[in-house]
């Protein structure tokens, strides 16, 4: 090989940042499909167990119920399915009852999202943080903050908005997945 026709040290720099751009890129747009399509499934789920399993006031029968679907599912896909969060897939379907909102927001906000605003019991205050994890692009820990300090409650009072520290919005690419690169499963 002449080393005439090796390429020089600033196009390889080149085109090494342009190959870490485009594998970013493609990173971040998988995971917030692999988000979108979980917080879908598992309103699906939620929504399914609830209408066909607790439905008619049969809440001890099916909680048994739930607990022995997530035994079997558990075995087949792995602890994501288990009786515990077989309840918080109900739990989202009952608090996120509009399938069309819940695909729009499953294209902004994680499935750790949605535990976190389950938890909170008025629709106003779920709507708040809703709204403003979207628009301020905030990461669950940032979600989990706002919400141990109350921002909900203190937005209520006199010119809150000085009060509330802003910080400048955030890609919502952050909360992505780790892939890692290296991976020989490719093949």
């Amino acid at each position: 090989m002449n080393t005439a026709d090796l390429m020089p040290i600033d196009g390889l720099e080149t085109l090494h940042a342009e190959l870490r751009a485009l594998i970013a890129s493609s990173r971040q747009r998988l995971s917030a499909t692999v988000n979108a399509e979980l917080s879908q499934l598992y309103w699906t789920v939620g929504r399914r167990l609830s209408t066909e399993v607790l439905a008619g006031g049969r809440a001890e029968y099916g909680s048994q119920l739930i607990q022995s679907l997530g035994t079997k599912l558990t075995q087949e896909f792995g602890r994501g399915f288990d009786g515990p969060n077989l309840r918080r897939m109900v739990q989202f379907a009952q608090t996120f009852s509009n399938a069309e909102i819940v695909v729009t927001l499953s294209r902004k906000l994680s499935w750790s999202h949605f535990l976190l605003l389950i938890t909170i019991k008025a629709e106003a205050g779920r709507q708040y943080y809703v709204q403003q994890s979207i628009a301020e692009c905030w990461a669950v820990r940032e979600l989990r903050r706002q919400i141990d300090r109350k921002s909900f409650e203190r937005s209520d009072s006199p010119a809150p908005s000085h009060r509330l520290r802003r910080r400048p919005p955030r890609s919502p690419h952050r909360r992505s997945l780790k892939i890692p690169i290296s991976s020989t499963s490719w093949d």
